[in-house]
């Protein structure tokens, strides 16, 4: 399909979070009329308190083999990098089954080589993003440094570095000297380091979404600030139900994140999608505490220089979309941060908590929806929406521009 005829369809984005927002751009800079729809302003979502990376070389998906052995630290460890509330584990059951029965090595292998696929360009796609929207300066790009207290700590992560090195990803070993000449200011719990250098950070992400959603809008597109509370196949299109009068359009994108399985269940579209509550805790003013994204690979904690201070963030709470935040994360948060670097103490906090739409596998949903001729997908990105939010928006532009596109799969 060519522009020309593109442009005279009507296409919606539903969800303008970074992954909506970069398919609406993307789209409309191909000349289509398209209608980008969320309650909120864009980036507001979980957009709004990620940490800020992004991160090519994360092709491991958190299921790993090994991982059945981590259920009972779930449930019981209220501090566990990995939380599932007890409350929640009958509505989390058969999304934790497929999660277990994801880290079989055949599937590993399989999801990795999916998200390699998805990540490929992308660096160097959002540094060229930040630089056409007129931000240069919120993408840094000095790399992750990835940090473990001993020998021990990082074998037990040697799958996810195998699949690193498996894919060409540039990495270096450090040892605690080599730590210090990137970082001083890191504690001496910390021996062990690896750096990769092709990875960056962008330094608001609220500002970088709001800086696509400014261009798409500057490009003539619409934006429309109202919920969607379904979507009805009518007459060979789609109207959107909802808060306000959506209108018919001929092909539909949800990018709904977490919220995504309300639209779709109803239409018989089943993901076994996931909400994963991330939290951060932000240290104001208190940025310069690092010069780069620093990973406390034992904690599954990312330390961001951000604009506006230090960013603390990670964990993964397995709660659902209805319960308010637990201060209890947030707070653990703050107590790994002051341990790990001084001068954080008396700093002013603000905490944030979000939800992550994640898929058992760890490999986001992005294609045609099967069975729904004019509706398509862009879900599950769990924690890599920033990173392979442009190279998603390229494949939807693609596919709804008619070059090839595999049914439902990343």
């Amino acid at each position: 399909m060519q522009a020309s005829s593109m442009a005279a369809r009507r296409l919606a984005v539903v969800g303008a979070g970074v992954v909506g927002t970069s398919i609406a751009l993307a789209l409309r800079r191909r000349g289509a009329d398209v209608t980008l729809i969320d309650r909120d302003e864009p980036g507001r979502g979980c957009s709004f308190g990620n940490s800020g990376a992004i991160s090519p070389g994360s092709v491991a998906p958190m299921a790993l083999p090994g991982v059945l052995a981590s259920v009972p630290s779930m449930l019981l460890d209220g501090e566990s990098p990995l939380y599932l509330p007890w409350r929640y584990l009958p509505r989390a059951l058969p999304w934790l089954m497929r999660f277990v029965a994801s880290a079989r090595p055949s599937a590993v292998a399989d999801a990795a080589a999916r998200l390699a696929s998805l990540h490929t360009g992308a660096l160097e796609a959002h540094e060229a993003m930040a630089r056409e929207l007129g931000v240069p300066e919120l993408f840094l790009r000095r790399g992750h440094l990835h940090l473990y207290p001993d020998a021990a700590a990082l074998a037990k992560d040697a799958t996810g570095w195998r699949l690193r090195e498996a894919y060409g990803y540039r990495f270096e070993r450090l040892d605690r000297a080599g730590i210090l000449a990137l970082e001083p200011g890191v504690c001496e719990r910390y021996r062990v380091g690896v750096y990769l250098a092709d990875h960056a950070t962008i330094l608001n992400p609220f500002r970088y979404v709001q800086a696509m959603a400014q261009a798409y809008v500057d490009a003539g597109g619409r934006l429309l600030r109202t919920g969607v509370q379904a979507l009805v196949p009518e007459d060979g299109a789609w109207r959107l139900d909802g808060d306000a009068a959506g209108g018919s359009f001929d092909q539909v994108v949800v990018a709904a994140g977490a919220w995504s399985r309300s639209l779709l269940d109803p239409l018989g579209v089943r993901l076994a999608l996931e909400s994963q509550r991330g939290y951060h805790l932000q240290f104001e003013g208190a940025r310069d505490t690092v010069s780069r994204t620093v990973v406390l690979a034992d904690r599954k904690v990312f330390i961001t220089p951000m604009e506006a201070g230090l960013r603390v963030g990670g964990t993964v709470e397995i709660g659902g979309l209805a319960q308010p935040p637990d201060p209890r994360r947030a707070a653990l948060l703050g107590q790994i941060a002051r341990q790990t670097f001084a001068g954080l103490d008396g700093v002013p906090t603000r905490s944030w908590m979000g939800h992550r739409p994640c898929m058992p596998d760890s490999v986001p949903v992005v294609g045609p929806a099967p069975g729904r001729p004019g509706l398509w997908l862009a879900v599950g990105h769990g924690h890599l929406g920033l990173t392979d939010s442009l190279t998603t928006a390229q494949r939807i532009a693609d596919g709804l521009l008619g070059k090839t596109s595999s049914p439902a799969t990343a």
